[in-house]
C-alpha cells in the first residue's frame, strides 16, 4: 500500500503547521514544514513585508514537490503550505504527484488576531491582505477538505482523519 500524501493549505496564520504535524503523528508519518525550504531572499523579503511574487514561489514549490515524493517512500508524508493558487498546486501535483489538499478556512479578522498574537515568525501580519487577495479556495475538482479554523485543533485533527476514512481516500 502507497503512502498518504497530504497538503494542509490556507493563508498566514490559519494553524496549518499545527494540523499538518499532528496529522503527520497521528499516521506515523513524516511532517515537512514549507516554511522551512524558503531560500534566504525569499525570507528576506516576506521579513520586510513584501509580498513573493509567482517567480519567487516557483523554485520553492519545484522543492517541496520534490520532498514530498522522496519522503512518501518511506510511508505517509503531510506537507504545510499555503499553496494559495491553483497553478501553485498544480506544481506540487506535478513534482509530488497524487496529493489530498486540506484547505483551512477562516475569517480576515480571526487570522489578524493569530497573528498579532504569533511571535518569533518571519512572516508579518501585514502579508494577510496579499495572502487573501491571492488565495484561489480549491475548486471541487481538487480533492480538497475544507475546515473552518474556528474549530479546536482537535476537532480539526477528527475531522481530517474521519474524512479520510468515510470517504475511502486511499494512501498515494
Amino acid at each position: 500500500m502507497k503512502p498518504y500524501k497530504i497538503v494542509v493549505m490556507g493563508v498566514c496564520g490559519c494553524g496549518k503547521s499545527t494540523l499538518a504535524k499532528r496529522l503527520a503523528e497521528q499516521l506515523n508519518g513524516t511532517f515537512l514544514e514549507g516554511d522551512a525550504f524558503h531560500t534566504p531572499e525569499n525570507i528576506a523579503k516576506m521579513s520586510s513585508g513584501i509580498p513573493l511574487t509567482d517567480a519567487d514561489r516557483h523554485p520553492w514549490l519545484v522543492s517541496l514537490g520534490t520532498e514530498i515524493r522522496q519522503h512518501a517512500h518511506s510511508g505517509a508524508v503531510v506537507l504545510a503550505c499555503s499553496s494559495l493558487k491553483r497553478r501553485y498546486r498544480d506544481v506540487l501535483r506535478e513534482q509530488g504527484g497524487e496529493l489530498f489538499f486540506v484547505y483551512l478556512d477562516g475569517s480576515a479578522d480571526l487570522l489578524t488576531a493569530r497573528l498579532s498574537a504569533r511571535q518569533g515568525h518571519y512572516m508579518r501580519s501585514s502579508l494577510l491582505q496579499s495572502q487573501l487577495k491571492d488565495l484561489e479556495v480549491p475548486s471541487a475538482d481538487e480533492a480538497a477538505l475544507t475546515l473552518s479554523i474556528q474549530e479546536h485543533p482537535d476537532q480539526l485533527l477528527a475531522q481530517v482523519l474521519e474524512h479520510l476514512s468515510a470517504a475511502k481516500i486511499e494512501p498515494k
